[in-house]
């Protein structure tokens, strides 16, 4: 594996392995210093850290959220003749995050040349969110419930 981090880690990657629980997104970039601006500015995700091969994030809920360079899995032929194919990364699979201001994030977007696929409104499933993509080609849809559950 390629490693272009110089220096000791924030801490070593068994540690962080075992702090995760539940659903943990991963998300192959082609440079993760250019992907950060999407999750730290426009969702605002608290950043743990990053370098230049891998970026860790927490959600309000304590979830994470994981970027690794694409150079990161060199080791793996397979996985990276996917990445090296042209369009956008993830397509077909559509990033739902909960608990987040779906205009404030949408401005966010548009404030910083980010593409918004479709502008924030509230829809009959009982969300109002925002369609939006990160600088892969992510597909994110970020909102709010707009019903109570009972």
């Amino acid at each position: 594996m390629t490693r272009l981090r110089t220096g000791t880690p924030w801490m070593p990657a068994p540690e962080f392995s075992r702090q995760l629980t539940g659903l943990n997104i991963n998300l192959i970039v082609v440079d993760v210093d250019a992907s950060l601006p999407f999750f730290t500015d426009v969702l605002e995700l608290k950043k743990l850290y990053s370098d230049p091969d891998f970026a860790a994030f927490e959600g309000p809920d304590g979830w994470h959220l994981m970027l690794h360079a694409d150079h990161t899995l060199d080791h793996s032929p397979a996985e990276t003749a996917r990445l090296s194919a042209p369009g956008k990364r993830g397509t077909g699979a559509e990033i739902r995050l909960m608990g987040f201001d779906p205009d404030a994030v949408e401005k966010r977007a548009r404030d910083m040349g980010f593409t918004v696929n479709v502008p924030a409104a509230t829809y009959p499933h009982g969300w109002r969110e925002v369609r939006l993509e990160d600088a892969n080609g992510y597909m994110f849809a970020v909102g709010v419930a707009t019903i109570a559950t009972t």
